[in-house]
């Protein structure tokens, strides 16, 4: 959402992704981008430059193609904040030998299932990954990601820190995974508790 800015937002795990979804259209949430598949890879240098210095540089195969830099994050009013730019690009097989040849190597590759609504001048990302399902509340104002979550009856308590990525590899060691890309193919016939992931559901059972 944010455009070569500040990107605030938090990340939730959900065991009911159509009850958010029923919650959303119920408060007039407009459905911005229908349920895709997307695919992401994590670029950085052979050193891991990028990845120990909490940076982030993709190139995401959606709708549209997507450049993305993101950098350190801290946390204002319980809100993530990162410094991000974003930008698009027509031709994802020549992004990616770009950045290639300029020394940056492929290091993670990782998918998603994700809808996205528009709500209260926020974005809500409905996201289903191997390991799990997952809200994103993104926007200007740390308030009202706040009050969507409220409203979506999601326990603000219960937000994640750590990004999708970083939850692969805590997962990875945790259970000595023997791949180390997060892909539907990886994961097939694998189920993933919220425990084995680290997290606490913030939607209530039922």
């Amino acid at each position: 959402m944010a455009q070569n800015g500040q990107e605030l937002e938090i990340k939730l795990y959900v065991t009911s992704l159509d009850s958010v979804v029923r919650k959303l259209e119920s408060l007039g949430g407009r459905l911005t981008h229908a349920r895709k598949l997307e695919t992401n890879l994590r670029f950085d240098t052979p050193e891991r430059d990028l990845s120990r210095s909490y940076q982030a540089f993709r190139l995401r195969h959606y709708e549209v193609d997507r450049v993305t830099y993101k950098g350190p994050s801290e946390f204002v009013e319980g809100v993530r904040s990162r410094r991000e730019i974003e930008f698009s690009v027509d031709n994802f097989d020549a992004a990616r030998e770009l950045f290639e040849s300029l020394g940056f190597q492929v290091f993670f590759i990782y998918e998603k299932y994700r809808a996205a609504y528009e709500v209260n001048e926020v974005e809500v990302s409905v996201d289903e990954l191997p390991y799990g399902n997952f809200i994103e509340i993104e926007g200007n104002d740390a308030g009202k990601i706040r009050a969507v979550a409220g409203k979506l009856g999601l326990d603000w308590e219960a937000r994640i820190s750590e990004s999708y990525t970083t939850l692969f590899e805590n997962l990875r060691r945790r259970l000595d995974l023997p791949f180390r890309d997060l892909t539907f193919g990886n994961f097939r016939g694998r189920q993933v508790t919220h425990e084995e992931l680290g997290v606490q559901p913030a939607d209530k059972p039922g």
